[in-house]
């Protein structure tokens, strides 16, 4: 079966798919926007520093006959926000926003559907927000809808950080994910309805589907893989320091940051918390209260990120509504132990008091008590540590890949 993969933006676990397509040769095409290839001008513009976002959005040189791309929208977009520019890129309204980046890559990568069909293609494999028009169109040619639930339904979202708003009002101007238009609400569900079989990246995120009121096709559950591990941590011994501890993400009520703060409030003597993230809002006065008192760092590139893992002892992620958590991997590559929730994939990668912990989420007590229990036996950070690490290589990105095409090439039987 041939597929073809639509995504505007490109990111680690739709790379990683393409990757294991091309692998087990079950790839058509590929459809994005922005496309930049080792010989070409743009890539070598790139070396400009001013210009090196461009560098991101290369591509291996293996994937250029099977790439198609149309750049005008999401150029558009990069421009736009390099410049301020902001009432190009308003939510749903702004030309260049990325709303319309994803409608118009997906009405674009329909009108092609055809052609592609008469040579070969089976299935498409498309995203959340931008799979409606390539949906529809590949129902008419009887095409397969593949349909990629990067984060938790919509509904259950609502649901649950609704009760965020009464337990911490104060916190309630960093949730900022209630914007979406009825509209927009409206296509999702349809995407979802049109499917013919859903992938999630963790239980949780199937979890949050027992909410849509329609019938939904096969779930699958297949979680991403692991940054590779380049070398083992070292692990310092706690004595006459504080434990060092580190939070990286948006700092929005969302990622259950409250909850951390409250955690080691009353640890101030024996905990030095690092917060690596951008604020949602910058007028929560909860949040740049509890800022002050902590390390803040508002961004980081990604090698500084895994860079920062190593230097800290523990990780936290008190994530109350993640599809994934990209960040628990990557800690756990760099021999971090991580403290995360059950709204997370946490519980499809760590086994509870073994490589890590698994807490209650929006329970402060839960990550205090873990937080104490290693002050008081800091031999866990090691030996949590490291198995956590091990964990990581048994599980490289190469295994999604594969996992992904195992489970594609089987839809066919």
């Amino acid at each position: 079966m041939k597929l073809l993969v639509s995504h505007p933006t490109l990111n680690a676990n739709s790379k990683n798919l393409v990757t294991g397509l091309l692998k087990n040769q079950l790839l058509f095409k590929l459809f994005t926007s922005v496309a930049i290839f080792p010989d070409q001008l743009l890539f070598k513009l790139g070396n400009n520093p001013k210009l090196k976002d461009l560098k991101r959005r290369s591509l291996n040189k293996a994937w250029q006959p099977y790439t198609k791309s149309k750049s005008f929208f999401e150029f558009g977009r990069l421009l736009a926000s390099k410049l301020n520019l902001d009432f190009l890129i308003k939510h749903e309204k702004g030309i260049f926003c990325i709303d319309n980046v994803y409608q118009e890559h997906d009405k674009w990568t329909a009108n092609n559907l055809a052609k592609a069909k008469k040579n070969g293609l089976a299935a498409v494999y498309a995203y959340e927000d931008g799979a409606l028009s390539t949906f529809k169109e590949a129902k008419q040619l009887g095409l397969q809808c593949i349909y990629d639930l990067p984060i938790g339904y919509w509904k259950s979202a609502r649901l649950l950080m609704q009760k965020e708003f009464d337990l911490n009002p104060d916190w309630s101007s960093t949730l900022t994910g209630f914007n979406d238009s009825e509209e927009k609400l409206n296509k999702k569900d349809q995407e979802l309805a049109l499917a013919d079989v859903i992938f999630v990246a963790s239980s949780f995120t199937k979890k949050t589907l027992q909410e849509y009121t329609g019938n939904l096709a096969e779930i699958k559950v297949i979680p991403y893989g692991f940054p590779e591990v380049k070398e083992q941590k070292k692990y310092l011994p706690l004595e006459n320091r504080k434990l060092k501890v580190l939070f990286i993400g948006g700092l929005s009520q969302r990622k259950g940051i409250s909850y951390l703060f409250d955690a080691v409030e009353e640890l101030q003597d024996k905990v030095e918390l690092t917060v690596v993230g951008h604020k949602s809002v910058g007028h929560c006065e909860a949040l740049n209260k509890a800022l002050e008192k902590h390390n803040w760092i508002p961004s980081l590139s990604h090698d500084q990120v895994l860079e920062c893992m190593k230097e800290h002892d523990v990780f936290v992620f008190p994530s109350l509504f993640e599809g994934f958590g990209l960040v628990i991997t990557e800690a756990m590559s760099q021999g971090i132990p991580v403290i995360t929730t059950d709204r997370t994939a946490g519980p499809d990668l760590i086994e509870n008091e073994k490589d890590g912990w698994i807490v209650p989420s929006g329970s402060s007590e839960a990550i205090k008590e873990v937080i104490n229990r290693i002050i008081e036996k800091p031999e866990l950070l090691e030996q949590y540590g490291l198995a956590a690490q091990n964990k990581a290589q048994t599980r490289p990105w190469s295994v999604y890949g594969q996992e992904m095409a195992d489970a594609l090439s089987s839809l066919n039987n």
